[in-house]
């Protein structure tokens, strides 16, 4: 593959001139190479939060806009990205679940829950466990990582800090829930784009992946166990009270409600906004709002006050992130970095193991470089397709093999939004005195992503689950 070849070409989808770049294929991977490297030097440093990676973002962008030849096309190409209708849902999603997280916390629900959890005597180790197994259930019913994460999160991970639970494990068993859904429910966007991007029936895809997801998620447990064992109390002061009080326990009532939208397929907003409304009513009327949270003015410092405030400051770091993030994607896409590279793979692709370990690895760097799960499938979907159909993969093992990829690394490493925003959600606990976590450690123990991973390249390697796969 040529460095040079990247520029003096067009888009084929969209006929407009690509991106091209000084130093041709590397100029144009810089900037991302300037992204991760940056993040990682930052994440091991420990990071406190996302807001630690805005400057690094903002030097990628400023050296993809020295090194781009057209820097207007370039300067189009980021406010493209970051103004993609999918960042604002995001965003706006996030804002409400931070909302309704603040919610939570000053209406008393994290001391009912840990009065309720600490009734059944589970301890940090068997509260890990349940949390893991609760997230689970909700990824799998939602069919969202995301809403996983802003449903269970601000609820799930203080709770475990006061019962002493190792804080780095609980974050990493709530972020390994949102995988579990995100790679096996029937209604994730994940196994809903790539069983129909290989034209594979929905139904059987999803039948097939249980042999992937159960060696994997044992692997997790025995490794949330051993790490929850090893670790727990080490995190966290042992002065705090555990008992709780059941005060709030009729807040239990918002996620219920919020899931149950979910359920009935509303739109992410949706349910949120009705959750918020809904927990709002409920607190005022069950005296556990005192109306001061609602809003008050500071005259003398001319300031404002509110719990919605406070839940939409929690979230101005990720946000803020995202934009940033999704600019710089926009670059990547404008660039046509992936047609080279998929075109270099088609190629190489001569055995059905070949073919496999390039679908594999293109698939990977494809969510390397969008950061997002759905876009790299859907970019390297013909590709998949193609060069899969001329070899003989079925199309249930091709889907299996896109969703195996990209259920590990957007949820392992610290500059993918799930882990940012799980990192961002610790920030739960620190009216509790419990420590957030970094985005590395929350990808460092996430142990299914790492168990999928481990799956899939047995799965490549040693053909585990071809046979059983070619027969659907």
């Amino acid at each position: 593959m040529s460095s040079e070849s990247i520029a003096n070409s067009s888009d084929p989808e969209t006929g407009q001139d690509l991106l091209q770049y000084h130093g041709g294929l590397m100029g144009a991977i810089l900037p991302f190479l300037v992204l991760i490297i940056g993040v990682m030097a930052i994440a091991l440093s420990g990071a406190p939060d996302e807001k630690g990676f805005w400057p690094i973002l903002i030097l990628a962008l400023g050296v993809g806009l020295m090194l781009c030849k057209d820097r207007t096309a370039y300067s189009n190409a980021v406010i493209d990205g970051m103004s993609d209708r999918i960042v604002m849902i995001m965003i706006t999603a996030w804002i409400l679940a931070s909302i309704v997280g603040v919610l939570m916390t000053i209406t008393g629900f994290v001391e009912a829950l840990t009065w309720l959890v600490s009734s059944f005597e589970l301890g940090p180790s068997g509260y890990v466990l349940s949390a893991f197994i609760i997230c689970c259930i909700v990824s799998l019913s939602t069919g969202s990582s995301f809403a996983t994460i802003l449903i269970c999160a601000p609820i799930l991970y203080p709770v475990g800090g006061l019962l002493g639970a190792h804080t780095p494990t609980l974050a990493g068993t709530i972020l390994a829930g949102a995988t579990f859904g995100d790679f096996i429910a029937p209604i994730s966007d994940t196994t809903i784009s790539s069983a129909l991007s290989q034209k594979a029936d929905i139904g059987a895809t999803v039948k097939s992946r249980i042999k992937y997801i159960w060696p994997a998620t044992l692997l997790a447990i025995i490794a949330f166990w051993i790490s929850s064992v090893i670790n727990s109390g080490s995190s966290v002061q042992q002065t705090i009270d555990h008992s709780g009080s059941p005060n709030g326990l009729p807040m239990l009532l918002v996620p219920v409600l919020i899931i149950w939208l979910f359920l009935l397929k509303k739109h992410l907003l949706h349910g949120l906004m009705a959750g918020l409304l809904f927990g709002t009513v409920i607190s005022i009327l069950f005296g556990l709002l005192p109306y001061d949270q609602l809003i008050s003015l500071d005259l003398e410092n001319f300031v404002a006050r509110s719990f919605v405030i406070d839940g939409i400051n929690r979230a101005v770091g990720i946000s803020f992130f995202t934009i940033l993030l999704m600019g710089l994607v926009g670059t990547v896409k404008a660039s046509g970095l992936m047609n080279q590279i998929l075109e270099f793979a088609e190629k190489r692709s001569k055995t059905i193991q070949q073919g496999e370990t390039w679908i594999s690895g293109v698939v990977s760097v494809a969510v390397l470089l969008t950061t997002h799960s759905i876009v790299a499938i859907l970019m390297v979907a013909d590709f998949t397709r193609s060069s899969g159909g001329r070899l003989g993969i079925n199309p249930v093992r091709r889907a299996n093999l896109l969703s195996l990829f990209v259920c590990v690394f957007p949820f392992v490493l610290p500059y993918f939004i799930p882990v940012i925003l799980m990192a961002g959600m610790t920030t739960s606990g620190e009216e509790f005195q419990i420590p957030s976590v970094a985005p590395l450690y929350v990808g460092l123990y996430n142990f299914l992503s790492w168990a999928l991973l481990l799956t899939a390249i047995v799965a490549v390697l040693f053909g585990y689950g071809r046979k059983e796969d070619n027969k659907l």
